[in-house]
């Protein structure tokens, strides 16, 4: 093992990765540090979503989002700033240069890394061998990492609609929006129209938004919404889109009509890419067509690995790419055991306000751990808001378990919580207690002093 590996030279590679997205790109390019002679796949734009229609355009999108609200609080300290509107079309030219720059970032890369890249759509015939188009490929182990596709509902119409990957198309902003959804990625396309000035309406199928959320979380993502005057139907579901003369309504269970609405957008989760794996190689899915892996990314087939979005396991950026480094520092860097830990995940949904979680909510440890549960939370306005007119409001709360109160669970809503969650997820990993939290001298002024000064 390590560096100069070489696997059985009947094969022409060591690993052959299907999917160049993050996971898929981290994956090869490790394996290769080591040694290992590895293809990669990918048939679209190198990055996969989270560069092209994920992450990376979705945070630029937020920047330009959040500062319709910065102008506003200039004012509170002394400057005379007004906005004359917005440039949607500029944004995109120069959002869509920038990923493009990100794209060559990442094919540059894999050429350093002496990674073989073939572009083509990459099918899995067994588990030693893909086709791309007339090239046949063969390798010892094989990695699937294709990502999803957007899901859409089978209703009539549903064609008049965009999908989460259509929103990044958008050549001019819509006025009047309908985002059928209530999951993370609805949250954020939702606040960055409402933000910049459309008429938003949310559809969501459930009680409430992000429903596998702490309460706080939810609580923090409706007023947020209802303040930048988005509306929100709730036990809500579109049954037909029709294109009208003034624009498409949208109708829903119950009987009630959207009516002119400019845009409809999905974003109502995402599909398995999995119709390039060969009809005569069985690999274990879920009953959502998700491929099933153990806890080393291992489907049922051996040699054959999955990760990503592929395997529905935390459809998060940083989760694929930690997946698919572990995956190759125990195959070809020698390290025994070494595979991703899923549990104590962060992540932040970038609305407006933003939304921190890690660990357990709320609902969780109370059904794990019962009376053992003790919860403390902070509701403020934070010192930046000192100044401003408007007075949003930061939350915060500290799950914790047992005698020594262990937190574990962290949940934050407001400015600058994406920033601070990082830090507070390494000590929920290491099991701090709130006595440690306690004990770490606080840093004033700031919003985060109040994670380690709770009563």
């Amino acid at each position: 093992m390590g560096r100069g590996y070489h696997g059985p030279m009947k094969y022409d590679h060591d690993l052959i990765v299907i999917g160049g997205g993050s996971g898929g790109i981290a994956t090869a390019r490790r394996a290769a540090e080591y040694g290992a002679r590895v293809a990669l796949v990918e048939a679209g734009r190198l990055g996969g979503t989270c560069v092209n229609v994920g992450c990376v355009p979705k945070k630029l999108m937020w920047n330009a989002a959040e500062f319709v609200g910065a102008a506003s609080d200039a004012r509170g300290y002394g400057f005379d700033i007004a906005l004359h509107g917005h440039d949607w079309a500029r944004l995109k030219a120069v959002r869509d240069a920038y990923v493009l720059r990100l794209n060559g970032i990442y094919e540059s890369n894999l050429a350093k890394s002496k990674v073989t890249l073939l572009r083509g759509w990459g099918s899995l015939v067994d588990a030693h061998t893909v086709t791309v188009g007339d090239t046949q490929l063969t390798g010892e182990r094989i990695v699937l990492a294709p990502g999803g596709r957007p899901h859409r509902p089978k209703i009539a119409g549903a064609e008049l609609g965009i999908d989460s990957d259509g929103f990044f198309e958008l050549a001019q902003r819509p006025q009047r929006v309908t985002v059928v959804g209530g999951g993370y990625i609805a949250v954020e396309i939702a606040g960055v129209f409402a933000a910049l000035g459309s008429q938003v309406t949310m559809v969501v199928r459930g009680a409430t938004l992000l429903r596998e959320f702490d309460p706080l979380l939810i609580e923090a993502a409706h007023e947020g919404l209802a303040n930048a005057g988005a509306r929100v139907i709730t036990h809500a579901t579109p049954t037909e889109l029709v294109k009208t003369p003034l624009g498409i309504s949208v109708h829903l269970k119950g009987g009630e009509c959207l009516e002119q609405q400019d845009c409809v957008i999905f974003a109502t989760g995402r599909d398995p890419i999995t119709d390039f794996i060969g009809a005569g190689l069985h690999l274990r899915r879920d009953e959502r067509g998700f491929i099933e892996v153990d806890e080393f990314q291992q489907t049922s087939v051996p040699g054959v690995f999955a990760l990503g979005d592929v395997t529905g396991q935390y459809t998060l950026t940083p989760v694929a790419i930690a997946a698919g480094r572990r995956l190759a520092d125990r195959i070809w860097g020698g390290m025994e055991g070494r595979r991703l830990d899923y549990q104590n995940i962060p992540t932040v949904v970038f609305g407006h306000p933003p939304l921190g979680t890690v660990g357990l909510t709320e609902p969780q440890a109370l059904a794990q751990h019962g009376d053992a549960v003790k919860c403390f939370t902070s509701n403020f306005v934070p010192m930046y808001h000192a100044l401003t007119e408007a007075k949003h409001r930061t939350r915060m709360k500290l799950v914790t378990v047992g005698p020594e109160r262990r937190v574990v669970g962290v949940h934050l809503a407001g400015r600058d919580v994406a920033e601070m969650l990082q830090g507070f997820a390494v000590a929920v990993r290491m099991g701090a207690t709130k006595r440690d939290f306690d004990d770490t001298v606080a840093i004033h002024p700031t919003a985060a002093e109040e994670l380690v000064t709770m009563r």
